[in-house]
């Protein structure tokens, strides 16, 4: 028990230092909609997702642009899921899947690197599951 609290606030300092630096960030990176961006997520709370790595970068679709400093974001897993909350998005030769119910709305400053743009018709069906969930 004692390594994993060890550990725990190892890693929350490590996310500390990065929260600093992204704070600290002028320049802010140019983005649009239906995008794939590693993005620093952080670390969380209970179920909600983790960001990985050194910079705790997970892949976010930007879901709406509301300006040049904040957006929508859908975080996506690599592994394959089910339900009414998922959705498969294919972007190059990769599926993955973007979890619906982990929307939230982010600073463009956590923006890492663009990975690339979703063709239209996939960008489709993600707002068609997205209206189908929160919906109903």
């Amino acid at each position: 028990m004692a390594i994993m609290l060890q550990n725990y606030f190892l890693a929350l300092l490590d996310w500390l230092r990065i929260t600093i630096r992204l704070r600290n960030r002028q320049r802010k990176p140019l983005f649009k909609e239906g995008e794939i961006w590693w993005c620093s997520i952080g670390m969380n709370i209970g179920i909600e997702i983790f960001g990985k790595g050194q910079r705790f970068t997970r892949p976010v679709i930007i879901f709406k642009k509301f300006n040049r400093e904040a957006f929508l974001g859908i975080p996506l897993t690599s592994q394959l899921k089910m339900g009414k909350w998922y959705v498969s998005v294919t972007h190059g030769e990769k599926t993955d899947t973007a979890l619906l119910a982990q929307i939230r709305v982010m600073d463009s400053k956590r923006l890492v690197e663009r990975m690339e743009v979703i063709g239209d018709e996939g960008f489709n069906e993600i707002k068609r599951s997205f209206l189908d969930f929160y919906g109903s």
